[in-house]
């Protein structure tokens, strides 16, 4: 099968850690071909959508610490519907060209295309908000722009987290606790003073014990989360922040959440997710391009990247049955 994936220019990745990396060194394992594009690569030509595809050969034991661990060859411009999967995996701002690009990849699917995480599915769950329709597992949270209804929130929970709802790796993550003095000045730069909404959660103190991410592939959770444990004093996990990855097995609680979220996002059309679990709680939903399969095989020796692989190619084999 010959994968296309759509993702950052490739001497931007950190090839030892990238989850990106990892699934495409599973895939060539399984003797998969290999071609990349950039999301600027996407077009649509006469009602066809393409793009312009880079094909490329991994290293072998090559180091991932350099730039050397894949050769590329001649770039050609080829539909989306002609490679046996497109795997989008273009990390956030989920900007307006983000927004384009899943449109692009719908149109391409419905050209015969095989895309996963899916245009329309990537676009209908916004990674903060989509927690919203599983309240049943998340902390109380209020999303607005609106100050006293902001203001409110925080009187009542008295300690809560406040963040914009388009950040990623803990970027504009602020903690309100009793009596801050900054709380005016946090809220009114976040919400540009009313005209940006925002996401408050209640603070869930567990946070000391870590950020974990849950990883969900094809509708089953991988047996292991990583729990990204901040540093001493600091409230976000996220290992861009700072934090410290740990292996460790789902706990009864987060096996919970996962198997009773888990078939319904991969109905929707999404491969791979990540949860964010403080707690007993989950705080958001990742479908972007998930990460940690690096950190989890090297602790525990599971083969997450060998999971995705094998469910890229029931639902590759499930799409094209159909």
């Amino acid at each position: 099968m010959h994968v296309l994936f759509v993702l950052d220019p490739l001497p931007l990745l950190k090839a030892y850690k990238d989850s990106s990396v990892a699934m495409m060194r599973a895939l060539v394992a399984r003797g998969h071909t290999l071609s990349v594009a950039m999301q600027g690569d996407l077009y649509i030509e006469e009602g066809t959508v393409k793009a312009v595809t880079t094909p490329i050969e991994l290293v072998a034991d090559a180091d991932l610490h350099g730039h050397d661990w894949w050769r590329e060859s001649a770039a050609q411009d080829l539909p989306l519907a002609d490679f046996g999967a497109v795997v989008m995996r273009k990390d956030p701002p989920f900007d307006m060209e983000y927004v384009y690009s899943t449109h692009l990849l719908e149109y391409a699917e419905a050209q015969g295309a095989r895309v996963f995480n899916g245009g329309a599915a990537i676009r209908n769950h916004p990674e903060k908000l989509a927690i919203t329709e599983i309240s049943e597992f998340t902390a109380p949270t209020l999303v607005t722009r609106n100050m006293a209804r902001l203001k409110a929130f925080h009187d009542k929970y008295q300690d809560v987290i406040v963040k914009p709802l388009d950040g990623m790796g803990g970027t504009g993550v602020f903690r309100l606790q009793p009596k801050d003095p900054n709380l005016n000045a946090i809220l009114e730069t976040l919400t540009e003073d009313g005209a940006r909404t925002i996401m408050a959660q209640r603070y869930i103190p567990e946070i000391v014990n870590g950020d974990k991410r849950i990883l969900l592939i094809g509708g089953e959770p991988v047996p292991y989360s990583l729990a990204r444990i901040p540093l001493a004093g600091e409230t976000r996990g996220n290992l861009a922040a700072g934090g410290r990855g740990v292996a460790q097995e789902l706990s009864p609680r987060d096996r919970e959440i996962a198997e009773a979220v888990a078939p319904r996002f991969a109905a929707r059309g999404l491969l791979l997710v990540g949860l964010d679990v403080i707690g007993d709680y989950v705080t958001e939903v990742n479908v972007t391009s998930p990460t940690c399969f690096v950190e989890i095989a090297e602790q525990t020796g599971f083969d997450v990247a060998g999971m995705f692989v094998t469910a890229l190619e029931r639902a590759v084999a499930g799409k094209t049955a159909a």
